[in-house]
């Protein structure tokens, strides 16, 4: 309770440091997403997040709970920058059991563009819910087919603990009329669990659809987190 405490208090101060960095006529926009884990190898979990966004400034707030096996609470700050044609996304995270971790984002040009990433943690207990590895190099490439279709397709790749973990991405934006988007993605991965395991692979599958202020979103994804669990996933969230 005390570490929950700690890091409210901690996501609070950083949405009003966001707050303050930016001009009285910005307004914040919020995001809410309850979301659901399940599988047979595992204990039905559930994440409530809080995201909100301010001009250049985004902070969130989140607890993930599996009952009687693990909990954390987590929070942090992201900042997007344009330079040019190019758009910069540095982030921090931290949670509770001592973890933090941080990365920089970046995407070259406009209708057709690159996308080059690093992350970093300090190795402390953390349920991964990005479920790709996260110290890592991104590499990828983009574009938009037309105005209603976008396209990617990016690697993510442990560069840093020997694993050999990679995730590849294949993820495609789909807009039928304003107010309306589907977004689908398709992954492969393949690595060690930790040095010196046996390797495991597997496919995930995602598929978001939102409408207004409303989103949902279901996942089937194998090998979770490089681990021998298969899960499902499934939210729904709303924007205010």
């Amino acid at each position: 309770m005390k570490n929950a405490k700690t890091f409210i208090c901690l996501g609070l101060g950083l949405a009003a440091l966001g707050a303050c960095a930016q001009d009285s006529s910005e307004d914040w926009a919020f995001k809410f997403t309850p979301s659901v884990y399940g599988g047979r190898q595992q204990t039905l979990a559930t994440d409530m997040n809080m995201r909100g966004r301010s001009g250049q400034h985004t902070v969130w707030l989140g607890q993930y709970t599996r009952p009687g096996e693990f909990q954390q609470t987590r929070t942090g700050y992201e900042f997007n920058a344009r330079l040019g044609g190019v758009q910069l996304t540095p982030s921090l995270q931290t949670a509770s059991r001592g973890f933090w971790g941080g990365s920089l984002n970046a995407t070259f040009g406009e209708t057709v563009y690159g996308l080059l990433g690093l992350g970093r943690t300090n190795l402390k207990d953390y349920y991964n819910l990005n479920f790709d590895p996260n110290d890592a190099l991104t590499l990828g490439l983009g574009g938009y087919l037309s105005d209603r279709h976008q396209v990617s397709l990016f690697k993510i790749k442990d560069d840093r603990l020997h694993t050999g973990q990679e995730v590849t991405h294949l993820v495609w934006r789909y807009s039928p009329a304003a107010h309306h988007r589907w977004t689908v993605d398709a992954s492969r991965k393949q690595g060690r669990p930790s040095q010196g395991l046996a390797p495991v692979q597997g496919y995930a599958l995602a598929l978001a659809y939102d409408h207004k202020a409303l989103f949902f979103k279901l996942a089937k994804d194998q090998k979770v987190n490089f681990s021998e669990v298969d899960q499902w996933r499934a939210a729904v969230g709303w924007r205010f």
